[in-house]
């Protein structure tokens, strides 16, 4: 379960991602792209879109083709995302743009995607691509997101789940019993977490995805573009010389028959529907009355 998990370092989160990681942006575009592929089926024409870790943008444009009349709401904890991401607008918004998008606005917002300056009920969907495995408290962040949507509003999101830099993983407990990479939540739990949360008919799928490579260094700097360690347990202090020695040795027993080398990326992929709030925010029960339609007051009244 995703309580067992080695604490995230919320500030080491947000330093990794106040720095540029283009390198492996390829990963979250591919992400991105089959996303938006299931979106397709569902029927929506939202007022308010939260891209909730928006890093710098490149989902506004998908999520402004899908939703052309929706208000878009770009959220991250990194303003140097942000600030990416205020260049990569601009350069879509000429004349020819703003002619036909008058009604739809783009808001800017550095925050903590389990704490949105946002009133409840204000958003119809929230789509969320590779941003929720960065958080330690995944069921707090659920909890605020249902917060914020609409009753019947859609959630979807993507997230790395348990089998992600398996490889890097089993090289480096040549080394040490201390944990290198993050240990990924599994989709189930984020099922179980939705429900909690007050989400309806959550869906949860997976699927593996395997990049490979020339060489060991080649694969580390993915690593670490990809985000790196944040847990409050990792290693501070370098390798020995000798210990960067059996990593690669274990590395080499993770290549293929081409002799690249392979890092396993587990993609989950979730969407839900808001359900009708069961608890105020203090924790009592809420219970709900249906009027009777064929119920007439004036042939109810009391005998005097």
């Amino acid at each position: 379960m995703s309580s067992e998990r080695p604490l995230l370092d919320p500030s080491r989160v947000r330093s990794l991602f106040q720095q540029n990681r283009g390198g492996a942006d390829f990963i979250a575009r591919e992400v991105s792209t089959r996303m938006a592929e299931r979106l397709q089926y569902i029927k929506l024409d939202p007022g308010v879109v939260l891209d909730a870790g928006s890093g710098a943008g490149h989902d506004l444009a998908q999520l402004k083709t899908r939703f052309a009349r929706a208000n878009l709401i770009a959220l991250d904890t990194s303003d140097v995302a942000l600030g990416a991401c205020q260049v990569s607008q601009n350069m879509r918004s000429g004349p020819f743009f703003r002619l036909f998008e008058k009604q739809a606005r783009t808001w800017r917002v550095c925050a903590d995607i389990a704490d949105l300056p946002l009133r409840s009920a204000v958003l119809d969907v929230i789509w969320s691509n590779l941003v929720l495995h960065w958080h330690g408290l995944p069921q707090s962040v659920f909890a605020e997101w249902r917060r914020c949507l609409k009753a019947g509003g859609l959630l979807m999101f993507s997230a790395f789940g348990p089998d992600t830099l398996r490889e890097v993983r089993t090289a480096f407990a040549e080394i040490d019993g201390r944990p290198h990479t993050h240990a990924f939540t599994d989709m189930h739990d984020y099922g179980d977490m939705l429900v909690d949360a007050g989400f309806a008919t959550p869906v949860m799928d997976m699927e593996m995805l395997t990049l490979t490579y020339a060489a060991p260094a080649d694969l580390f700097g993915d690593v670490r573009r990809l985000g790196g360690n944040a847990l409050l347990e990792r290693r501070k202090g370098l390798l020995s010389r000798e210990q960067g020695k059996r990593v690669a040795r274990a590395l080499d027993t993770t290549r293929g028959p081409d002799g690249r080398y392979r890092l396993s990326l587990e993609v989950l992929y979730g969407h839900a529907w808001a359900g009708v709030p069961r608890t105020t925010k203090d924790g009592r029960a809420i219970i709900r009355f249906d009027r009777d339609p064929d119920f007439a007051p004036e042939d109810r009244r009391l005998p005097r």
